[in-house]
């Protein structure tokens, strides 16, 4: 926080009270540990399109896999921004911890993507 900046304003947009350095702390860490599973997701992703062989018949399989992790890892940067901004506001006014979606999210579409991954690997092994 800056001299000009008024009291109980800053990060998250709302108005309150400062929390504990500790929670704003933890709250961060927690948005850069997204940050890094989104980044991990879009170059999991890039690397599946680039780097992975080719299917046998399947030539579609590459990008059927690897463009919903990148476009996912997308999401997930935006989401996390969502919920640091959340949580953020009620540290500072005091309230509970909004709910977090993002394991929800991210289970669900991790299983998703292994889904379409055995599809692609049993297409391409009957072909």
């Amino acid at each position: 926080m800056t001299d000009t900046e008024p009291q109980g304003t800053g990060a998250g947009g709302a108005e309150g009270t400062e929390p504990d350095p500790r929670f704003t702390f933890a709250n961060e860490r927690t948005f850069l540990a997204w940050s890094r599973t989104a980044l991990a997701l879009v170059v999991a992703g890039l690397g599946v399109v680039q780097l992975l062989p080719p299917f046998p018949g399947v030539p579609w399989g590459r990008h059927a896999l690897g463009v919903p992790l990148i476009v996912f890892g997308a999401v997930v940067a935006v989401a996390a921004y969502g919920e640091w901004v959340g949580s953020q506001r009620a540290l500072r006014l005091g309230q509970s911890l909004p709910r977090s979606v993002m394991p929800r999210l991210l289970a669900a579409v991790i299983t998703a993507i292994a889904v379409i991954a055995a599809v692609v690997v049993l297409v391409s092994a009957l072909r």
